[in-house]
Parts: structure tokens; sequence; C-alpha cells
């Protein structure tokens, strides 16, 4: 059976301060294609458009020209409110500098996107404990950001990012700020929520090594993505 297509880019170009003279074109034409249950990565280094793709990929950005369709959604000619509710339900986020509020409890945290969503009381607290309790948090859950250790504040934000069961996680350089142990356990919870509950992944990465884990890694240089391959999709040794 052909596997649906999520991610559909074609010919994306990202500019910004159009018409101006500081004019700066950042994605030059990028083709992105990424199907159902797939966890891919996107590898380049500092300044090659990974964060801005991530950006566009994740409706926090628009395009400026090209066609863009989410799992068969026109991206490209949504309305604000169509955007902001795929943003909120069908997408996870998790990012390197972990994006927590530092008043709320890792707990208040991971049930944040569910109070946007609608969800009554009960069901977000119970969801956001059970979240937690998979991330090994539950002891941490009434602890606040500064409370918690870089690899602690990821899994709590890897639990914000579950709390609405979105079907695509895009983490961009997850584990960037974290200890060589502490981003094996990120990305061995990465590979657990991609086998065992059929996440469709995006790692944006500079990282050769954990790009190699996944089952395809597209190299982007230059605002461009330049080359396609397998992965092994193999846990390197920690």
């Amino acid at each position: 059976m052909e596997k649906k297509l999520i991610i559909d880019m074609n010919n994306i170009v990202k500019r910004y301060f159009i018409g101006k003279p500081n004019e700066l074109e950042v994605l030059h034409g990028v083709n992105l294609k990424v199907y159902e249950g797939e966890f891919v990565a996107v590898v380049g280094p500092s300044g090659s458009g990974k964060s801005t793709l991530m950006n566009v990929i994740g409706a926090l950005d628009l395009p400026t020209e090209g066609q863009y369709k989410l799992d068969g959604f026109d991206m490209f000619h949504a309305r604000e409110d169509d955007l902001s509710a795929i943003r909120n339900k069908k997408i996870g986020f998790v990012f390197q500098t972990y994006n927590l509020i530092a008043r709320m409890t890792a707990l208040k945290n991971v049930e944040l996107p569910m109070l946007y969503a609608g969800m009554g009381r009960r069901e977000r607290n119970d969801r956001a404990k059970e979240l937690l309790h998979m991330m090994e948090m539950e002891e941490r859950m009434y602890h606040n950001p500064d409370e918690l250790s870089g690899g602690q504040k990821q899994r709590v934000a890897i639990a914000r990012a579950m709390a609405n069961d979105p079907s695509i996680i895009l983490a961009d350089e997850p584990t960037g700020a974290l200890d060589s142990a502490t981003g094996r356990l990120i990305m061995d919870i990465f590979h657990k929520l991609n086998k065992e509950q059929g996440k469709t992944i995006v790692l944006i990465t500079h990282s050769p090594e954990l790009a190699e884990e996944t089952q395809r890694i597209m190299t982007i240089h230059d605002g461009l993505i330049v080359n396609e391959r397998k992965g092994s999709g193999k846990v390197a040794a920690g």
C-alpha cells in the first residue's frame, strides 16, 4: 500500500524585506516530500536555511512563492485561523531552547496547547500527567523550568509537543544544547514515538551522526536541498 504524502513542498521560495534594498532570499526553490510515519532529517551548516525551512513547514512563517500542501491542505492560500488550528493540533514543535514558560510548572506547560484547543480542565490535566509519565518526568511535574536540567526541560517540551496528539513532530536541533548522554535519551524518545505511535518526525540537525539514525537524510545548502539519501535508521551506540 502506498504511503500517504504528508508534507508536499514544490519550489518554495522565502524572502524577507521584500522590495527593500536589503531584500534577502533565504530559500531559493526547495522541493521536499515527507510521507506518513517517516522519520527524516534535514542537515546543513549554520545559515543554510534549515530553521527557515522548519518555520515554513510548521506554518510559523509563510512561503513567498511556491506550492505547499500539508496533509492535502493548501497552506499557501490558507487563512490565519486555519494555520493557527494546524499549528495547534496537527504539528508538535520541539526547539533547541525548549521555549517553556518560566513561571509555569512542567504540568501547566504541557497543558497549555490543550487549553488553546479548548479541552476541559480535568481532561487536559489527566493527559498532561500521562505524557509526563511517558517521559519519566512525573516526579518533576510540579517544578518550574528553572528547577529542571536541560534534558528534563526537553522531555517536558516533547510532552508539550505531544499534547494534542499531532501527527507530525518538527524538532529543530532538539539535542543542540544537551550533553551527548542526554541527547541520546532525547533521540531514543523520538525513535519510540516514531515506531510505537507512528508519528511523522522531521529532525533539523547539524549532526551527521544523529541524521544517520533516520530513514532519509536531506542536505540543505545555501537555501536549496542539494542531496537526498537513505539513512541507516539504526540507533548509534551511546
